[in-house]
């Protein structure tokens, strides 16, 4: 018998809220910049919940780009969070660039980024 896909949410407890949480991300954590997004990240001790945080500035339009923006980095975390090695605190800055792309654009820039910092599990 088939069983359920596990639903993936992101909810409340998943969310980085408060700025100086933000801003020792961005201090402890490592950095790197890749096609349509800056990851900032900062690893958790076993046993914490992955949390992310996601900023759009005004440079990359008005208010609408911007919440697109979000939400565009938001589907790409919540459909991969299973995906990732270790509980850590995720901060993702939309660059210019993410204007007009569409989510498997953005996702494929998130996976790349994440690869490329070791932050993903191993094939198995």
């Amino acid at each position: 018998m088939n069983r359920p896909a596990q639903r993936l949410g992101f909810g409340r407890a998943m969310r980085i809220k408060h700025g100086r949480d933000f801003v020792r991300v961005r201090a402890q954590g490592g950095r790197l910049v890749l096609g349509c997004l800056v990851a900032n990240w900062l690893p958790l001790p076993a046993g914490s919940p992955t949390r992310l945080g996601v900023v759009a500035s005004s440079k990359i339009g008005g208010a609408v780009i911007r919440t697109r923006a979000k939400r565009l980095l938001r589907e790409s975390f919540r459909l991969h969070q299973l995906e990732l090695a270790q509980p850590l605190d995720l901060v993702l800055v939309a660059r210019q660039s993410i204007v007009g792309k569409d989510l498997a654009v953005v996702e494929r820039d998130y996976l790349a980024v994440l690869r490329k910092a070791g932050l993903l599990k191993t094939a198995v």
